[in-house]
């Protein structure tokens, strides 16, 4: 009864506040067709205004909820005309359901629907709404069929999606030793209306051994190699040429095979390396076997095997001395130490000297070098008085100085000599550390094959193998680009971690800025028909300039990497206007977009229906740019097949919700017969931006 009241005179109070003394005409309300109101049988005078309540599925015209007293009576008529509705009777969905359960809408109500699972809207989206028009449903909703994601043997791809919408390409990759049934270690499938249009599944590659010279043993014997494997060779009668081992890759045996021959001939000089020169000293004549090795003058780096034989009275191929053109920073803090006459600036090979305060003493090696633009590791001036001490090692030592009670000084050194072996081992004590540690275990000495000729590197015929530990650096040839490491290792008997040689990718025409444009050195035809080609070269860099009363957002240059180009500049309002605001994927603004913001104006975001906001809601212009917008976290989806494949079932079966929005929770149990697998994920998993670990059992 109070809250009648309440309203009453709210009632009361609108009339009055819309009433004028002047009007001479009167209006009686005596009925509301469709409707009802408080004011019946009431005397209204000219321009006062009364509120109108219409029963449901009615409404006044143009949507009011109030009528106006004027000199022609009543406006609008106190009539509550029918409401224009949709009918969800007028749609069929194929492969998808209503997530409302509402039979009709009024006019500009909107209403959502999903898709069963294996399909998605046009658009890719698990869901979609359409609108009430004036003209009935704005579009026919459908649901078109989709694919999840593959299961991979051997192979991985860098797209995390966890669906795909028909047409869709999925590109894949084998890991290192294998390749697919076509023999390449790439591939790409589709999804079709039958489901993937292939496996991505890869086999471990294997090397064949082709006819060899009869004369040549090889080792071991075995009916099938893969990647990593090694072949070893020696010649029954003569010598041999080339190679002692080879590798197994995933491009085939590197080096090229041996051969046998009863004679070989001698080499004469070896040949002068431009900017590099040899080690050691020079020989007159140089046998079959006898190796050179080369070194870079300063400021260039070496590329290819830094030794060379002669083979058969041939040299092998030489390597490459690089301008190396990356400098060093400032000189690293040695605390406790400092440089002796730093001379800025450092080149690659350039070195500079330490030294120690008066009561430290240096650990390491006092001459630190630039190498490809990094210093190398610095010593460690440690307080002379706080060195540590090396225990006696266990075996029978031989000679020593400085011994003390309770162990060895620092810098004391030993002698010793292991059973069987007529040689001495020397090693000296380092703060606490002998260096080598002295041990009498036999190591043998590991070499690996000579380095591989890496596809698309600069060619380089070695027949030199390598120890255990050292690198051969790596130079591709022109429009090839070094992806991973530059330098192969040597470690264990084998050559790993493999630099690769990939085409360099051009780049189409530049990316197009509002409010700027490239910037031109001169505004000539060259410069002109150089921005507007099609292709530009892996590297190529532009530079952007804004039109007057705009300025750079950041860096102002693009450049082509690998076929794309970085994100360009933006030209903001240099008077802190802003732009449009950023999209967001899955999401968008709840008003509509403006061409310019004034600062600190504000917009909101919404994500899409089972989608989850992560971040502020609200962005403001600051300062001519737009705050971070928040993101919209993808739903998890149930897929009937992966819960198949794992043996499980949602815990509260009754629920038949297949979307689980990120953060949330689902639980799982095993199907009847079957238990919790080893190593399975908890079967409570939380949602995590539209990924699921799946819980597994198993009989």
């Amino acid at each position: 009864m109070r809250f009648y009241r309440i309203w009453l005179l709210a009632n009361i109070l609108l009339i009055t506040s819309l009433s004028t003394a002047k009007g001479e005409e009167e209006c009686v309300l005596h009925y509301v067709e469709n409707g009802y109101s408080l004011f019946l049988e009431r005397k209204f005078v000219q321009d006062q205004s009364v509120k109108v309540n219409c029963y449901k599925g009615f409404n006044l015209p143009n949507g009011q909820d109030t009528i106006t007293c004027t000199e022609s009576g009543w406006t609008p008529q106190p009539i509550c005309i029918p409401s224009e509705t949709c009918s969800k009777s007028d749609i069929e969905i194929d492969n998808g359901f209503f997530s409302e359960s509402d039979l009709t809408y009024a006019v500009s109500r909107k209403t959502r629907y999903v898709c069963k699972q294996g399909y998605t809207t046009a658009n890719g989206e698990r869901s979609g709404s359409i609108t009430c028009l004036q003209t009935g449903w704005s579009a026919q909703p459908s649901c078109i069929k989709s694919c999840d994601v593959p299961v991979f043997e051997n192979a991985k791809s860098k797209n995390v999606s966890t669906w795909f919408k028909l047409n869709d390409k999925l590109d894949y990759e084998c890991h290192i030793g294998y390749e697919n049934k076509y023999k390449h270690t790439k591939g790409s499938i589709m999804c079709t209306p039958d489901g993937w249009s292939d496996k991505p599944s890869c086999y471990e590659i294997e090397c064949s051994i082709p006819i060899l010279d009869p004369r040549l043993v090889v080792y071991p014997r075995k009916i099938k190699y893969t990647v990593g494997d090694l072949l070893k060779f020696s010649c029954r009668p003569g010598h041999r040429v080339g190679p002692d081992s080879v590798q197994c890759y995933d491009f085939g045996w590197s080096p090229s095979f041996p051969t046998c021959k009863g004679q070989v001939r001698s080499c004469g000089q070896y040949p002068e390396l431009l900017n590099g020169k040899i080690k050691g000293t020079k020989k007159a004549e140089y046998s079959h076997g006898d190796v050179v090795e080369y070194d870079c003058k300063t400021r260039f780096l070496l590329k290819g095997p830094n030794k060379i034989q002669c083979v058969d009275g041939k040299w092998t191929t030489l390597p490459i001395c690089v301008e190396e053109k990356r400098t060093c920073g400032d000189i690293p803090e040695l605390k406790h130490g400092s440089v002796k006459f730093p001379v800025p600036p450092y080149h690659h090979r350039d070195s500079v000297e330490f030294t120690c305060a008066e009561t430290f003493t240096m650990i390491g090696q006092g001459s630190v070098s630039c190498i490809s633009g990094r210093w190398a590791q610095l010593p460690q001036c440690v307080a002379t008085d706080q060195l540590e001490k090396c225990k006696a090692p266990r075996l029978a030592v031989i000679g020593a100085n400085k011994l003390v009670k309770d162990g060895f000084n620092h810098n004391s050194s030993i002698s010793y000599k292991c059973r069987g072996s007529q040689k001495y081992g020397y090693s000296i004590c380092i703060n606490g550390r002998w260096d080598p540690e002295p041990i009498c275990t036999r190591k043998e000495k590991t070499f690996c094959p000579p380095p591989p000729r890496i596809p698309n590197a600069q060619v380089i015929e070695t027949t030199v193998k390598y120890l255990d530990g050292e690198k051969v650096s790596v130079l591709c040839q022109d429009g090839y680009l070094t992806q991973g490491p530059e330098e192969m290792v040597c470690k264990d008997g084998r050559w790993q971690s493999l630099p690769r040689c990939i085409a360099k990718i051009t780049c189409s025409q530049p990316p197009k800025i509002d409010h700027g444009s490239i910037k031109l050195p001169r505004l000539s035809d060259a410069g002109r028909d150089a921005i507007e080609s099609s292709s530009h070269e892996h590297g190529t860099t532009f530079s952007y300039v804004c039109d007057d009363g705009f300025r750079i957002s950041r860096e102002n240059g693009v450049t082509c990497h690998m076929g794309k180009w970085s994100s360009p500049p933006r030209c903001v309002d240099s008077t802190g206007q802003c732009g449009p605001p950023p999209t967001i994927e899955n999401g968008d603004i709840t008003s509509l977009s403006l061409p310019v913001y004034a600062p600190l104006s504000s917009v909101e975001y919404q994500c899409q229906s089972f989608y989850k906001m992560q971040g502020s809601k609200k962005i403001t212009c600051k300062n001519g740019e737009w705050e971070e917008p928040p993101k919209c976290l993808h739903p998890c989806v149930l897929t009937e097949e992966i819960m198949r494949r794992q043996k499980i079932i949602p815990k509260r079966t009754k629920n038949k919700k297949i979307y689980i929005q990120s953060g949330d929770y689902v639980e799982f149990v095993c199907l009847t017969a079957y238990q919790k697998a080893r190593g399975s994920p908890e079967f409570r998993i939380q949602c995590i931006d539209g990924h699921i670990n799946y819980p597994t059992c198993s009989k």
